[in-house]
């Protein structure tokens, strides 16, 4: 039987629906479609859209890592009975919270209501006035995670909810969503970021929202995770407060197996205001090749 860690979906947590690529793909875009000098294109310099670009990527990151906290956090509840930690990288702390603890820091605090094994169960993480983490990541304030039972059962919801949070220096807000729909044996996942606002120390900032779904669709009947492949479906905006907006939408769904370190088909939609591109990840095979079209042009681009 497989771990509670590994009911996880492997590899999506890492992997960036969209953003691995998406910096090099806007200035790619950008750069052509200036080329081709279109009147009904939307004003944007090349240095905002590949800002834009990079920045939205950075969001993407920034809440799957509050994802991963809170499946890790899920992984190590079951053990954590009774504990209230405060978060030294010594002693029992590591052998209690095993999946969290690069997640921890010598300032974190973790409490767990109730603290047995009923449900629904509120684990508060709370990095106080802020530290630098055993991931070398800088985390401030609290994560509250609230699971309506544990969540690799099916129907469990866990709802993630943030208080003066801060991750490398950016203020991290909003509400995140996880619902379990899995049946059977396909793990299903729905991922939903809700009023999503990020403020950068640079007094930049964009409200940022996500629907995401991850289906199982092979690996169902083996231990192992290495045949494991996922589907992602899903769409994603950022809108900043100069009317630009990136709006990232699946045309087809995005295939991701476990064993292979890109997604292998899929056609994913680019929006930045009015510039439209699209990105078609192939046919299965795995590779680190994608075509980008956009107009009437076809160009095929290495995906980092």
């Amino acid at each position: 039987m497989r771990s509670a860690k590994s009911n996880l979906p492997a590899g999506w947590l890492g992997l960036p629906l969209y953003a691995t690529a998406i910096s090099l793909i806007i200035a790619v875009m950008i750069s052509s479609c200036q080329k081709e000098n279109h009147t009904t294109v939307a004003s944007v310099s090349d240095e905002e859209a590949s800002t834009v670009s990079q920045e939205n990527a950075s969001a993407d990151a920034d809440y799957d890592d509050i994802t991963e906290i809170g499946f890790s956090a899920d992984a190590d509840v079951d053990v954590s009975a009774g504990v209230e930690f405060n978060g030294r990288i010594e002693g029992v702390g590591l052998r209690v919270f095993e999946n969290l603890a690069f997640k921890i820091g010598p300032c974190t605090t973790i409490t767990v209501t109730p603290n047995d094994s009923t449900y629904p169960k509120t684990v508060v993480i709370d990095y106080h006035d802020g530290c630098i983490c055993r991931d070398g990541k800088f985390r401030k304030g609290s994560i509250t995670l609230n699971y309506t039972k544990p969540l690799r059962l099916p129907g469990a919801i866990l709802t993630i909810t943030l208080k003066d949070f801060y991750l490398n220096r950016k203020h991290i807000e909003g509400t995140k969503t996880i619902t379990n729909l899995s049946t059977g044996h396909t793990h299903i996942y729905s991922v939903v970021v809700t009023d999503g606002k990020v403020s950068l120390p640079n007094g930049r900032g964009f409200k940022y929202e996500k629907n995401k779904l991850v289906t199982q669709i092979a690996g169902m009947e083996t231990r192992t995770i290495r045949d494991d492949v996922y589907s992602i479906e899903g769409r994603s905006k950022t809108s900043y407060a100069n009317g630009t907006t990136v709006v990232l939408n699946t045309e087809s769904p995005l295939v991701k197996p476990v064993a292979c370190d890109w997604i292998v088909s899929g056609v994913l939609k680019i929006k930045i205001n009015d510039r439209v591109l699209y990105l078609d990840f192939g046919n299965g095979d795995c590779d680190n090749k994608a075509l980008l079209k956009w107009n009437d042009r076809v160009v095929e681009i290495t995906l980092p």
